[in-house]
């Protein structure tokens, strides 16, 4: 499948397949005596990276999708709301950012079987605690077993499946998108199913994160040598070249590479208008007048946009040799969503929504392009926690400043040209990280 792919994952497998042709146990998982076995535990894998991406959003958009029960039922501002929609980017951030450092002390299974037992215990706790303080709080755990498993799946994918990059990584997206738009979309009518009870609506979330615990279980005591930040590392052999080695990854100073900054900026700014949508679009609605469960079922349809197009373009980014000319589509789509919701929330909701959705696909394409600008599983994993937490560093600013705007301008007009002004940049760093080089050359030079 991937031996159809042109010069841009070529790059890609030309060193992860050598690697995989001199070690049959490429992967970090310790060999055993029977293929079936080998065969039987990456199918368990390949359940567990489908069941974490599903956990990796509805923390979020269940929230977003019951803002205003939330807000009235803790006696939030919408200054303090605009917080709570930051708060993922913040701990993205912070806690994103030791993924790598925990990986090689513990594992990367096991710290995304402890990222998964985090967001269960947040989720079930948070929406019963009765402040906007412990609510925080509570969220934040949740958010950093998000936050290191954000960063790990790359990783994992590069490191386990090198050869099947571009699939993986499609298959990864699309489950968190489907994952992200069942939160948006059944919250509202399982939150009413229960009486009306928003914190039982919210703390049904917490069994899907369960689920999500026992596939990695394991894999929780299988650490091995590590590459670089956090990826582990197979067995080096004889005439291995020393570059491929374990020991030169941690030298790679990649705030030397343009494409690195590029990359971190480019998620920066796609995650803060992830975070926006998913935090205030379900809002934008019901302001103009659409009931609370159609808005929630929009916001549902912006994030199902995510489904297909999750599966799609990472295997068409990974055929070209720029991506630019994606980035540049997804973000024309999205400047015309925002114009529609600003001159027409209402009646063209449903175009708003798909264009919307459309736009926020440029999340696959960043993991896509954390993938194809490293040559390693080192530099995978040193360049995902760079990106990851510088980007979601840039993002904590958005959300907050939306709802700082929405709470003193008293409408949705200034917001949204916030929104439709940062697509600009993004499209503009987005080219840039999309040109066919690797931060391993850059950081070397």
């Amino acid at each position: 499948m991937m031996g159809r792919m042109t010069r841009m994952t070529g790059d890609e497998t030309r060193t992860a397949a050598p690697a995989a042709a001199r070690t049959p146990s490429a992967s970090v998982l310790p060999e055993h005596p029977g293929a079936p076995a080998r065969a039987w535990r990456k199918r368990l894998l390949v359940v567990g990276i489908v069941l974490a991406a599903l956990n990796l959003r509805p923390a979020i958009t269940s929230f977003g999708a019951l803002l205003e029960e939330v807000r009235d039922g803790l006696g939030m501002s919408g200054s303090v709301a605009g917080l709570l929609t930051s708060l993922p980017a913040l701990c993205f951030a912070v806690f994103g950012v030791t993924a790598p450092r925990l990986a090689r002390r513990f594992g990367p299974g096991a710290v995304v079987c402890a990222g998964m037992a985090a967001i269960a215990t947040g989720l079930l706790v948070r929406p019963f605690v009765g402040s906007t303080a412990a609510f925080l709080l509570t969220s934040g755990l949740a958010l950093a077993g998000i936050a290191v498993s954000n960063v790990l799946m790359p990783v994992i994918v590069k490191r386990w499946f090198p050869d099947r990059v571009g699939s993986m990584t499609g298959l990864y997206s699309m489950a968190l998108a489907l994952g992200t738009a069942s939160a948006a979309a059944v919250t509202v009518p399982v939150t009413d199913a229960l009486g009306g009870d928003w914190q039982a609506g919210l703390a049904v979330w917490a069994a899907l994160a369960a689920a999500a615990v026992l596939p990695w279980l394991p894999f929780v005591r299988e650490r091995g040598a590590t590459s670089g930040k956090g990826a582990p590392e197979p067995p080096r052999r004889d005439g291995q070249a020393q570059g491929e080695s374990a020991g030169q990854a941690p030298v790679l100073r990649i705030t030397r590479s343009r494409t690195a900054w590029a990359l971190a900026v480019f998620f920066g700014l796609q995650a803060t208008a992830a975070y926006i949508t998913m935090g205030w679009m379900a809002q934008i609605f019901r302001d103009a007048g659409v009931p609370a469960g159609r808005a929630g079922l929009l916001l549902a349809v912006t994030m199902v946009m995510g489904v297909p197009l999750a599966f799609v373009i990472p295997r068409l980014a990974a055929r070209l040799p720029r991506q630019g000319p994606i980035v540049l589509a997804l973000g024309v789509s999205g400047l015309i969503g925002y114009a529609g919701l600003y001159f027409a929330p209402a009646a063209g909701a449903w175009a708003w929504a798909v264009l919307l959705g459309v736009a926020n696909c440029a999340f696959p394409l960043a993991l896509t392009m954390v993938g194809m600008r490293a040559r390693t599983g080192g530099g995978v994993a040193q360049l995902s926690a760079f990106a990851q937490s510088t980007g979601y560093l840039i993002s904590i600013p958005g959300p907050l400043l939306v709802g700082v705007l929405y709470q003193h301008s008293g409408g949705w007009g200034l917001p949204i040209a916030l929104m439709a002004g940062l697509l600009v940049p993004q499209m503009i760093v987005g080219v840039l990280a999309g040109r066919d080089r690797t931060v391993e050359d850059e950081a070397a030079s």
